[in-house]
């Protein structure tokens, strides 16, 4: 009864307000047409006449309702409850929800009537153009991805490094699934679209937000999510792909502990890959200069307030706006189309590819070098999905064996695989220019 009581009272107060504001608009649009400030006029004389129905009319129609139902507003309707079961994603299913929870709210303000939010001057808008479009804040959020990784995996065991640049497959694959999609009628992807979606196979969101911020600044919102949606569900992708493609045998395999690793060659380390991408790959120093410049920072030591500062702060205030800023591309009018369901499947093509070239190569190190053999399941953790894919195929190693720890070997892969999508990243920038 009470409920019921709530419900009538708010209806009735809704009404009353909308009424007073029909009035407002009445009163205002008949001072507005006087010949002099203040005074009305009668009807016919500037064309204009006091009127309460034109003025709850004039408020109707600068609703979110009637934008929704009668101005069209279908296709936003839909992105906003696409934001929902992105926040639903994010915060019930515990999927990359720093980067989802942004997305989801970015997607619902966009789509709302008559809020202006992605205009020129509204908030994403301004986000978009001052952190998306110059490529701001994929660089920083890369310097804090570079002060949380640790390449000490890596060094002890470099072979794995391989697995890194086997699992980028899915990035090449994914162009050839381009080129099979442009074959239909409905389907018509430039060359540059198409390298902007292969980079979803790196499985690396900054990545993917900087290429398409460059090649292709409309698919951007469509890559963004396919790109942090798959790497959220990679515990669901990946072990099908995994079990299927290697025997009981291969995951019960035992790799050798690895060595411990120096300091100086942890600090020495980004300070090599820094020199070697500025000598034969500088179209990926941006992306690569910024990650080792993160790692760095935290691996000399000597300034851990700034490491501290990337890791979390600067970090968190980064993938904020970054988030926001994706979900401004996420209006109805850009994402309800054929060309998103493509770019949705080739998404999870580019992952499934990248996840089975790793396992894959993993199997062909081992008959060429049987006496040391590598575990198959780290070669999936050669995606950039750091750090889940390494946990991914750590807990498959448990399952076939509950004493076969395999997360430093796959963490070594993992970093492998960040390496080696910047890598892929800077060889498609370079082809086809700034």
């Amino acid at each position: 009864m009470n409920t019921k009581l709530t419900l009538r009272k708010t209806v009735l107060c809704m009404a009353a307000g909308l009424l007073l504001l029909g009035g407002l608009g009445a009163l205002q649009t008949a001072f507005a047409a006087g010949p002099e400030a203040g005074t009305p006029v009668a009807a016919g004389a500037a064309g204009e006449t006091v009127s309460f129905v034109k003025g709850l009319a004039s408020v109707s129609k600068s609703t979110g309702l009637y934008g929704f139902l009668l101005a069209g507003g279908w296709k936003a309707l839909l992105m906003i409850i696409a934001g929902g079961v992105l926040l639903y994603l994010g915060v019930v299913k515990d999927f990359e929800p720093l980067l989802l929870v942004p997305i989801g709210f970015g997607t619902i303000f966009v789509n709302v009537p008559f809020a202006g939010m992605g205009s020129e001057h509204g908030l994403l808008g301004l986000i978009f153009r001052h952190g998306i479009e110059n490529e701001l804040l994929p660089l920083i959020v890369f310097m804090g991805i570079g002060a949380l990784s640790d390449f000490g995996p890596l060094l002890a065991s470099p072979r794995v490094a391989i697995l890194g640049a086997a699992a980028q497959f899915g990035v090449f694959g994914t162009l050839m699934g381009v080129v099979a999609l442009n074959a239909l009628p409905w389907f018509d992807f430039s060359l540059k679209e198409a390298c902007s979606i292969a980079i979803i196979g790196g499985a690396d969101g900054p990545t993917s937000i900087y290429v398409s911020a460059r090649f292709a600044p409309h698919l951007l919102g469509s890559i963004a999510v396919a790109a942090y949606s798959y790497m959220a569900l990679v515990p669901l992708i990946q072990p099908p792909i995994m079990k299927l493609l290697t025997t009981k045998a291969e995951r019960r395999i035992v790799m050798k502990q690895v060595r411990p690793v120096s300091k100086l060659e942890r600090a020495l380390f980004p300070l090599l890959v820094l020199a070697l991408c500025a000598l034969l790959l500088p179209s990926a120093l941006p992306l690569m200069g910024c990650f080792a410049f993160g790692n760095f920072i935290k691996e000399s030591g000597v300034i851990e307030r700034i490491s501290r500062t990337l890791q979390n702060e600067l970090m968190n205030i980064a993938t904020v706006f970054l988030g926001l800023g994706v979900g401004m591309q996420m209006s109805g009018d850009k994402f309800v189309r054929l060309d998103t369901l493509g770019i949705l499947l080739l998404g999870l093509l580019a992952f499934s590819l990248g996840t089975a070239g790793g396992v894959l190569f993993a199997k062909v190190m081992n008959w060429v070098s049987p006496r040391n053999p590598v575990n198959p399941l780290i070669g999936s953790a050669g995606v950039s999905a750091f750090p889940m894919a390494a946990r991914v195929s750590n807990k498959l190693g448990l399952e076939a064996d509950p004493h076969n720890f395999l997360l430093m070997h796959a963490l070594g892969a993992n970093v492998a695989g960040q390496v080696g999508s910047v890598v892929a990243a800077g060889i498609i920038l370079a082809i086809l220019g700034t």
